[in-house]
């Protein structure tokens, strides 16, 4: 099983993301929350791919997996026995932001 680790950026990018579901709607943070902690533990327990990210930054080597409710990326980077959370990314805004994380 891969470990898996946040950078400093991608948990300050869920943390304000489930910040911000809370004030929309009371429990909706906790649910973002809940969604993103079943899809780290889907990639620690390499039971479901990864898919390659779109576009330019799929060069990158960057794999994406996608939460089923909320329009969130979770983008790893995979090396050496370990999977790396680069960004917890919104699918509109943004793209490829975190490129520059993965030096």
């Amino acid at each position: 099983m891969p470990r898996v680790s946040l950078l400093e950026q991608a948990t300050r990018e869920a943390v304000e993301a489930a910040a911000w579901y809370e004030r929309q709607r009371a429990g909706l943070g906790r649910d973002f929350a809940a969604a993103l902690e079943a899809v780290l533990d889907l990639i620690e327990e390499g039971v479901i791919p990864l898919g390659p990210m779109p576009g330019a930054t799929g060069a990158t080597g960057a794999r994406r997996i996608m939460l089923r409710r909320f329009p969130y990326d979770v983008v790893v980077h995979q090396a050496l026995g370990e999977t790396l959370v680069v960004a917890v990314a919104h699918q509109s805004r943004h793209p490829g932001y975190w490129v520059g994380r993965l030096g």
